[in-house]
C-alpha cells in the first residue's frame, strides 16, 4: 500500500468517526428540544437526500480536481454544519425553529459527504490496481466501520449526562458551552478539523480525466447515461444492487437499534449507541476476514446476505445482554463479510466502464436513494406507532427475500453470458464513454 492511502484511510476514519458523533449529539439535541420520535431518521433522511439531489453533479466536480483537494474542500463543508449546529440558541428562534435548523445544520453536512464520497472512494481506484481493490476496500470499509463504532460511542459519551456534566463544568470549555448539545458538539468540530489536515497531505496520483462537462443540464443528461451504463452491465447491476439494499439496510438499521434498545431492552440513547457500536465491531470483523477474498471470487458471498437477513429475525427474542452481544456482532460480521467484496466488484466495473468519479457518484445516488425509500418507510411505521419487534420481523425478511432475488439474478446473468467471470479483473478505464 502506498504512503498517500494510509493518509486517505486517516481522513476517511476521522471524517466518520465526526459524522457519526454529530448524529449521536443531533439526536440527543432532537430529545432535548422534545422533538417527535420520527424526526431522528427523517434527519438521516435529509442527509441521504443529498447524496442523491447531487449525484449528477458531484462525480465531475471529484474528477475535475486532485482528489485530496476535493476532500479537503468538502470536510469544510461539513465542518461549517457542525458549526451552524453549535449555535443552535444564538438565533433567537423558537423551539420549533430550533429544530428546523438542526435540520439544516445536518443536510449541510450531508451536503460535505455527498461531494466527498466519489473523491475518498475513487481514489483508491486510481492508486491501487485491480488485484489489490478488495483488499483496499478491506481496509477502508473495516476502517470506516471502525470509524462509525468510534463514532457512535463517542457521540453516546459525550451526551451521557455525566460527561457532559463534567465538560459543563470544565474551566477551559464552560465559558464556550452552556447545553449539553454545545458541550457534544465542540470536540467533535475539532475531529473533523484534524480530518481537514490530514487530507491537505494526501500526494496528487498524477490520474488525469477529459474536460469535464459544467452546464447542470447536460451532467444530469449524462449522468443518467453513466447509471444506464451500469445498471446494464450484467456484473455492475447485481453488485450495484446488492450494495444499494446492503446501504439502505444499514442506515435503517442504526435507527432500529437505537429504538430497539429504548422500548425491548429499557436502554437510554448513550447505552442504544453503544449496541450500535457492537454491530460495527462484527461489520470490521467480517470486512477483514473479507479481505481475504479474491476479486474474481467476490460473487461468492451472496448468500451471505440471505443468512444476515435471517439472523436479523432473532432480535426479537434475546434480552440478556450477553445474547444480545452476540445476536449485534453476528449481524454486523454477516454484513461486512459479504458487502465488502461486492463494493470492490462495483468499484471495478465501475472504473472499467466509465471513471472514478462518476461511477462512485452512480454508485452513492442509487444507495442513498434506498436509504431515503427505507427510512421513510421505517419513520412512517413509527407514525403508525407500530411495534418496534414487527418492525424487526419485516426488515429482516425483506433484506433474505431481495437478497435471494438478487443470487437468482446473478446465475441467470451468467447462464446468459458464460464469459461474464473472464471480465472481472480487466485493466482500463472508461471503456464505455468511447
Amino acid at each position: 500500500m502506498k504512503k498517500g492511502f494510509y493518509l486517505v484511510m486517516a481522513a476517511q476514519a476521522l471524517s466518520s468517526v465526526a459524522d457519526n458523533a454529530l448524529l449521536i449529539a443531533a439526536i440527543a439535541l432532537i430529545g432535548d428540544l422534545q422533538g417527535p420520535d420520527w424526526m431522528a431518521p427523517m434527519m438521516k433522511w435529509w442527509f441521504a437526500l443529498s447524496y442523491v439531489a447531487l449525484a449528477a453533479f458531484v462525480g465531475a466536480f471529484a474528477d475535475s480536481y486532485p482528489k485530496g483537494k476535493v476532500m479537503f474542500c468538502t470536510n469544510a463543508i461539513k465542518i461549517m454544519g457542525c458549526l451552524l449546529m453549535f449555535c443552535y440558541r444564538d438565533f433567537g428562534l423558537q423551539t420549533s425553529g430550533e429544530l428546523v435548523l438542526v435540520f439544516c445544520a445536518y443536510t449541510l453536512v450531508g451536503i460535505g459527504a455527498a461531494a466527498y464520497s466519489p473523491a475518498k472512494y475513487g481514489i483508491i481506484t486510481e492508486m491501487l490496481p485491480p488485484d489489490m481493490l478488495v483488499k483496499g476496500n478491506s481496509w477502508i470499509e473495516g476502517l470506516t466501520v471502525l470509524s462509525i463504532i468510534v463514532g457512535t460511542v463517542l457521540g453516546g459519551v459525550l451526551v451521557n449526562p455525566h460527561v457532559s456534566s463534567s465538560l459543563l463544568s470544565h474551566p477551559h470549555i464552560h465559558h464556550l458551552v452552556q447545553t449539553r448539545a454545545e458541550a457534544a458538539i465542540l470536540p467533535i468540530g475539532v475531529v473533523y478539523l484534524l480530518a481537514a489536515i490530514c487530507t491537505l497531505l494526501i500526494p496528487r496520483t498524477m490520474v488525469s480525466y477529459p474536460k469535464q462537462e459544467t452546464h447542470p443540464w447536460r451532467l444530469i443528461r449524462t449522468f443518467r447515461g453513466y447509471v444506464r451504463i451500469l445498471w446494464h452491465d450484467k456484473l455492475g447491476q447485481v453488485s450495484l444492487a446488492v450494495t444499494t439494499l446492503f446501504w439502505g439496510a444499514g442506515a435503517t438499521l442504526q435507527f432500529i437499534v437505537i429504538e430497539w434498545g429504548a422500548r425491548h431492552l429499557g436502554y437510554r440513547l448513550d447505552q442504544a449507541s453503544i449496541l450500535m457500536g457492537v454491530a460495527a465491531v462484527g461489520t470490521v470483523i467480517g470486512s477483514v476476514v473479507a479481505g481475504r477474498v479474491p476479486l474474481r471470487r467476490a460473487l461468492s458471498v451472496l448468500p451471505v446476505g440471505i443468512a444476515m437477513g435471517l439472523v436479523v429475525l432473532l432480535m426479537p427474542l434475546v434480552k440478556a445482554t450477553w445474547a444480545v452481544y452476540c445476536l449485534l456482532l453476528l449481524i454486523g460480521g454477516l454484513s461486512g463479510f459479504f458487502v465488502v467484496p461486492m463494493n470492490a466488484l462495483l468499484q471495478h466495473r465501475g472504473h472499467v466502464l466509465l471513471s472514478a468519479g462518476h461511477s462512485i457518484a452512480v454508485q452513492n445516488f442509487n444507495e442513498q436513494l434506498n436509504i431515503l425509500l427505507m427510512l421513510a418507510i421505517y419513520s412512517l411505521m413509527l407514525w403508525l406507532n407500530m411495534p418496534i419487534n414487527l418492525i424487526i420481523v419485516i426488515f429482516g425478511l425483506l433484506v433474505a427475500a431481495l437478497m435471494l432475488v438478487f443470487m437468482r439474478w446473478n446465475q441467470r446473468n451468467h447462464r446468459a453470458d458464460p464469459t461474464l467471470y473472464n471480465k472481472i479483473g480487466q485493466y482500463g478505464h472508461g471503456q464505455a464513454l468511447h
